[in-house]
């Protein structure tokens, strides 16, 4: 079986939807094809992302009660209002009630603070790259196509080695955005699983010591070398994120 013919089904795989005989065809080449592999675990992914409990909202008790007295509040003011004012007497409502489900939304999630922001971006930056067939833009494990591809797309030279031989090929590579700028990701395998390495140009606040961190049950590895901040997310084990880590910076 080829890709060709096995992308089409992997959905229907993925959800049991095929014959024992396809299904064994496809298990096949899965166990075979990397880049198949790369595209089953973006099923995976998705169906863990719809999953999540951070997706569901309940909003705290009172609230409904407080917006109805709210909306009350209003009509009885706009009724005080005559002529070209009336118009206007729904911005303080709106106002009011902006404000209100942003301090609501603020206490129930309890808000991201410190190095939340860039983490959230950064997982979503690994689980987008994961469900949108867009691992990479560069594919090769040759890193000396993949290093100058970078050029005039980040203002910086990103490092980029094969470590095939030390159990993380090299995928490819990409560009994304994350805090605000565009970023190099640097992509590896590691036991049919895939590990994105951010990297950017360290700035004013950053710190500069290796920092292990789980984040919406992904592992985070940050390192720091040469002027340049390295964060690697993946679902393999913080070991191995470690191991990488270990490799760039040697």
């Amino acid at each position: 079986m080829t890709c060709e013919q096995a992308r089409p089904l992997l959905s229907a795989y993925f959800d049991r939807e095929l014959d024992v005989a396809k299904s064994l065809e496809i298990e096949d080449h899965v166990h075979e094809c990397p880049r198949c592999t790369a595209a089953l675990r973006q099923h995976e992914a998705l169906h863990a992302s719809l999953n999540d409990a951070s997706l569901a909202f309940t909003p705290p008790a009172g609230l409904e009660q407080r917006v109805r007295q709210a909306l009350r509040r209003e009509a009885r003011l706009r009724t005080s209002f005559v002529g070209s004012l009336s118009q206007w007497a729904t911005i303080p409502l709106a106002a009011m009630l902006a404000a209100a489900l942003a301090w609501t939304l603020a206490i129930q999630r309890g808000g991201p603070t410190g190095e939340d922001p860039v983490l959230a971006e950064l997982v979503s930056g690994h689980v987008r790259s994961l469900m949108v067939d867009h691992l990479v833009d560069v594919a090769t494990s040759d890193q000396h196509t993949v290093r100058p591809w970078f050029n005039g797309k980040v203002d910086f030279a990103p490092p980029v080695a094969d470590f095939t031989a030390q159990g993380f090929p090299l995928i490819g590579g990409r560009v994304d955005y994350i805090a605000g700028r565009p970023v190099a990701a640097v992509v590896y395998g590691r036991r049919k699983h895939v590990v994105n390495v951010f990297m950017w140009p360290t700035t004013s606040g950053e710190g500069e010591a290796t920092r292990d961190l789980t984040y919406q049950g992904y592992h985070l590895l940050r390192w720091s070398k040469s002027g340049l901040t390295f964060w690697a997310v993946s679902d393999v084990s913080s070991t191995d994120l470690e191991s990488l880590a270990h490799l760039f910076q040697n």
